[in-house]
């Protein structure tokens, strides 16, 4: 969408434009077309966890202000606060969005840990990108505990308007707080000429607890200073920098409509033209050259823009940098499609059945909903998908919950103080104007990318063909043909599958055994080491006492996690009972598409060594892998031969149907047999009362389920690890009566989904039990336009 803008800009700037150095609009394409850049926002299902218990998150993956399409794997790592690895992930990018889950081992101490989130793209620019977010893992048989940072001292500092004070020029300065706990919410400041500290000369009240604002009139000479203080008496005083007796001073004013600037100088050389640049998202999207014409305004048109942050850069005639302002377009108009809910069947009783339906505002991708306990801390609290996507996903300093800049109460005063704060650090235009880039060490793979080796008795095998049969879950067993290259190597590319995927191989020549060719593979992918510091938390450990034990919090939390352990294992026991339906299904299916009427029997043991059984094919005979496993059979050895006895008479045997003598069995591998029958009845075929062994062997047509496939035994085999796994999120569905046993229910998230798709026309339908005391729900609903790629929010609280 962001391209579609730069044409427009560019030719109202060429009305204005005179032919000079383009060495900033050189150095500026070179890096869009070579060098985009990715960030990644995640929502977990809840705020805070307990160890032993598992956390899912649900990953969106930008280029820019749209979903990416530059990377398709990423990876998530889990630390301690000591920077220990503790798990981590690699997981597919679908369209921009990935999820996955972590569990968290009982053994984890309680403390603050921290999750990282990147791409391998990613890696080639400063980690300060990177996402890295605390979590606070609560355990009561510590012996600490976390606690907030509370009175935790704090600093000020102060960045005037596009970075100068200039004498007698107007000037807006921002006074940004920063703490190694939280800042002060309720705090002012005032200035003061320090020939004259008992004369305020400007006073204001800050915004929030990042940033608050003031504008006076700079005169050389003046050394002013800064005193801020919070209501419990904290005081900083900090040193305005030298007010200039010439310069350049950039000015910037946001609306609706259009974002205005205007440039004013003092005591700089007559005639000089400045070159002014815009970027947002390192794009050009508005250029212009001006002479210094106090109170001529330039307007860029907004609806020719989108929301995010505009960097406006002034240059003089030898293209250097001498004045720069980050502000943000159309803070009050922000393009967010919210979705409506209807059908509201809400019901505040202890366990009830709950229900909304999603109303579609347009062509979504699938919602990812989380609905929470009413009071219960959402991962979004603090960095909302919009913070992260206009904010913090650019912006890598430490700002206290960035996610109010982009509520419905949100103070646009505020983030525009914030951002003449910061600074754009995703390039540095002397860098790149020098011809400095980023060196990139890793490209982006489509999924995952194996590169493998072959060898002949530990020599290359060059311009070798090679048969691959993959044996891929859900899909059966898949042939590929591949030839190595002058060094014996080959490369697999594109491949999508989790766990492991087990194939195997052989060289096309029969002529060279088995036993002399050896493959190596060696991923295309990694894990990229975590070089920077961990942030500071806003939590300190203090000895944990008996009271704390007793913290109706943490007896909350352990509650949750006992019953999710209670839903895994019944889940686990419902699989189970699936997976044998599922067999018997198909061994039915299996018998009845080999067996006449007449071998059919009300007391036959079917063995099925098509889908189950799989141990029969390592046994020499088939009827000597009988042996114990039916009640009343016993096999006895004669003459080489294995004779079947069913209460203590012979076994009739019977082969395809067709009656045979023991001998005959000698001489059929286990491994061409697809079924196996005892009837220990069997009056219809004539054998009576002493019984029948009825065995099958494998047919056109006849193969087992993917999971139990096997390839020939002529082929050696291999397996290579694919994308993590995510387990599924359980809730407790109250119609079923075994979830009436559960004592306690104090879940905080009460339903979670990443993929709820978006029908076209009709509204999906989100249903969820309530816990034993939630009196209202918080919903957030996440996904994007596929139009347009704007993004589809709601996070608001229902009664």
């Amino acid at each position: 969408m962001l391209k579609k803008l730069i044409p427009a800009l560019l030719l109202i700037a060429a009305c204005s434009n005179l032919a000079a150095q383009k060495k900033a609009e050189e150095a500026m394409e070179i890096y869009t077309g070579k060098y985009p850049q990715e960030k990644v926002h995640l929502l977990f299902n809840k705020n805070s966890y307990i160890a032993g218990e598992k956390l899912w998150f649900k990953a969106f993956v930008f280029e820019g202000y749209n979903p990416s399409d530059i990377s398709t794997s990423l990876f998530v790592e889990l630390y301690d606060s000591n920077k220990t690895l503790i798990t981590k992930k690699m997981l597919p990018i679908i369209q921009g969005e990935a999820d996955g889950n972590f569990l968290l081992p009982e053994s984890l101490k309680e403390g603050i840990y921290y999750v990282r989130a990147y791409t391998t793209w990613m890696a080639n620019f400063s980690e300060d990108f990177q996402l890295v977010r605390q979590i606070a893992v609560y355990n009561p048989s510590s012996a600490d505990k976390i606690q907030p940072l509370t009175d935790a001292p704090w600093t000020a500092a102060v960045f005037p308007e596009s970075g100068n004070l200039v004498d007698g020029i107007e000037t807006k300065v921002a006074v940004r707080l920063q703490s190694p706990g939280t800042s002060p919410a309720d705090w002012s400041g005032y200035i003061v000429d320090t020939r004259s500290p008992e004369v305020k000369l400007a006073s204001f009240k800050g915004f929030d607890g990042n940033v608050g604002s003031f504008s006076f009139i700079p005169k050389y000479g003046v050394q002013y200073r800064l005193t801020a203080e919070d209501t419990k008496g904290n005081r900083q005083n900090v040193d305005l920098p030298q007010v200039q007796d010439s310069g350049v001073s950039l000015q910037v004013k946001t609306g609706n409509d259009a974002v205005r600037f205007s440039l004013r100088s003092k005591n700089t050389a007559p005639g000089t033209l400045y070159k002014i640049i815009g970027t947002v998202s390192n794009q050009i999207v508005f250029k212009a050259r001006s002479a210094k014409m106090p109170g001529q305004t330039y307007t860029i048109p907004a609806e020719q823009l989108i929301n995010g942050i505009l960097q406006l850069t002034v240059f003089d005639e030898q293209e250097n940098v001498v004045a720069q302002r980050l502000c943000f377009v159309q803070p009050d108009l922000l393009k967010v499609k919210q979705p409506v809910l209807s059908g509201l069947a809400l019901n505040e009783n202890p366990r009830a059945s709950n229900t909304f339906n999603i109303t579609q505002p347009s062509e979504s991708s699938p919602y990812t909903v989380l609905v929470m306990d009413g009071k219960a801390e959402s991962s979004e609290d603090q960095n909302s998908l919009l913070s992260t996507l206009w904010l913090t996903g650019d912006i890598p300093s430490k700002i206290d919950r960035p996610s109010q800049y982009f509520t419905k109460n949100h103070n646009s005063d505020a983030l525009d103080a914030l951002l003449i704060s910061e600074k754009w650090k995703r390039f540095d235009w002397k860098m790149i104007m020098s011809g400095t880039y980023p060196i990139i060490r890793y490209q982006p793979q489509p999924y995952i990318s194996y590169k493998g080796k072959v060898t002949i008795q530990g020599k290359p095998a060059a311009d070798t063909d090679m048969n691959l049969l993959f044996n891929t879950p859900g899909n059966g067993i898949k042939f590929y043909s591949i030839k190595t290259d002058a060094a014996g190597f080959f490369t697999l590319k594109g491949l999508y599958f989790e766990d492991a995927i087990k194939f195997s191989y052989q060289l096309n020549d029969p002529k060279i055994p088995k036993e002399q060719v050896q493959v190596i593979f060696q991923p295309d992918y990694t894990f990229v080491p975590f070089k920077n510091s961990l942030p500071k938390s806003n939590y300190i450990l203090v000895p944990r006492t008996e009271d704390h034990k007793s913290d109706p919090q943490i007896q909350r939390y352990a509650a949750e996690k006992n019953i999710y352990n209670f839903m895994g294992e019944k889940a686990t026991l419902i699989e189970e009972v699936k997976l044998k339906a599922v067999k018997k299904n198909r061994t039915k299916e299996l018998n009845d598409k080999l067996s006449s009427p007449m071998f059919r029997s009300a007391s036959e043991t079917v063995f099925d060594l098509v889908n189950d059984n799989n141990s029969a094919t390592g046994s020499m005979n088939i009827l000597q892998w009988l042996q114990g496993r039916v009640a009343g059979l016993t096999i006895e050895s004669s003459m080489g031969n294995y004779i079947p006895r069913l209460r203590g008479q012979t076994a009739s045997i019977y082969l395809d149907e067709m009656r045979v003598d023991p001998s005959t069995i000698n001489s059929i591998s286990t491994a061409d047999i697809a079924m196996v029958k005892v009837m220990k009845d069997a009056y219809a075929i004539g054998s009576g009362s002493s019984g029948a062994i009825a065995i099958y062997t494998k047919r056109g047509g006849i193969t087992g389920s993917p999971s139990d496939s096997t390839a020939p035994s002529k082929l050696k085999q291999i397996s290579l690890k694919g994308f993590d796994k995510q387990e599924p999120f359980t809730v407790p569905t109250y119609s079923d009566e075994t979830f009436k046993t559960i004592p306690q229910d104090f879940r905080s998230t009460l339903y979670w989904s990443t993929n709820l798709q978006a029908k076209p026309d009709e509204a999906s339908t989100v249903q969820f039990f309530n816990n034993d005391d939630a009196k209202d729900f918080k919903v957030i609903i996440i996904g994007y336009d596929e139009k347009n790629g704007m993004p589809v929010y709601y996070n608001e609280v229902i009664h």
